[in-house]
């Protein structure tokens, strides 16, 4: 049997959180056990997408801007963070 597949050390443990953070902003938060910044980042993300699409046009658009870096920042921090945790 090869061992090709089979996780090692080395491997990117990063990778999980940050899609689960890709998929919903906040999972990747929530699966490194950072509950409290999981719960924050997902308010902001459910408040700024509900502003985007409920807003007029140029407040609408200020809150899609603030939505598009909450999301960033939600899958750079899990990725970030599950890496330091190896």
């Amino acid at each position: 049997m090869s061992k090709a597949l089979v996780k090692t050390d080395g491997g990117s443990s990063g990778v999980v959180p940050a899609v689960g953070s890709l998929l919903i902003p906040g999972v990747g938060q929530l699966i490194n056990g950072e509950s409290d910044k999981a719960l924050g980042v997902f308010v902001v993300s459910v408040v700024t997408g509900a502003g985007f699409f409920l807003g007029l046009p140029i407040v609408g658009g200020l809150f899609g801007l603030v939505h598009l870096a909450t999301h960033v920042y939600a899958v750079g921090d899990a990725y970030v963070q599950a890496r330091k945790k190896r």
